[in-house]
């Protein structure tokens, strides 16, 4: 999409909106509409009066842009929601859909699937009592056993660290928020403890690393 025209996202959203399935839209729509808002955004940082027509006509046109985008995200996570939920739970879905998925939304479908079926195994096959055993009755603890071992595996390797100096709070790779002063003995994700060794800002001391 070279050029974007408001008038064309209005009509792909509606049609997302009546539709009960995911529309087919280009896989670089997001990313060209943002580098389109950028364009704009330059243009209306040039306008000599910021009170003008065409400053006001720049704003009113940025924000209609923003919000038709935004509701075309929220429409399709809904969706993706409710393909996810279906997947999970081991319903039929069309294979077709998937295909329309751009690759940031089936990457939000991967991670939505696995965390329902992790709070699935967690909550009800953790807690509720079992029947007792009978030929194929452990299909579904397997099955819970291979959930919770991989996400296992994709969790955050951790180091300790002896912290060099005062530091802003920030964000780990495991979503926690880290407050940090100098000569605190800290246990950081591995990958974050890395960045922060090559600026002399930790210094590792897990045995090994």
């Amino acid at each position: 999409m070279a050029r974007v025209h408001l008038d064309e996202l209005r009509i792909l959203l509606l049609s997302e909106r009546e539709s009960g399935r995911l529309v087919q839209i280009q896989k670089d729509l997001f990313a060209s509409v943002g580098r389109h808002l950028e364009a704009q955004y330059t243009c209306l940082y040039a306008c000599e009066d910021p009170f003008s027509d065409e400053a006001r006509v720049l704003i009113e046109r940025i924000a209609a842009i923003k919000e038709t985008m935004l509701d075309l995200y929220r429409i399709r996570a809904e969706k993706i929601l409710s393909l996810a939920r279906s997947q999970e739970d081991g319903q039929y879905i069309d294979r077709e859909e998937l295909k329309k998925l751009l690759p940031e939304e089936k990457d939000m479908f991967d991670q939505v699937v696995m965390a329902l079926a992790q709070a699935r195994c967690r909550l009800v096959e953790g807690s509720i009592p079992r029947a007792p055993a009978h030929p194929g009755s452990d299909r579904e603890s397997d099955r819970c056993a291979a959930v919770l071992a991989a996400v296992a595996a994709e969790q955050p390797a951790f180091v300790v660290s002896r912290v060099l100096q005062d530091m802003e709070p920030f964000m780990g790779v495991d979503g926690r928020i880290y407050h940090l002063q100098r000569e605190d003995l800290v246990t950081i994700p591995e990958r974050n403890a890395e960045v922060l060794c090559e600026r002399n800002i930790v210094l590792n001391i897990n045995p090994g690393k």
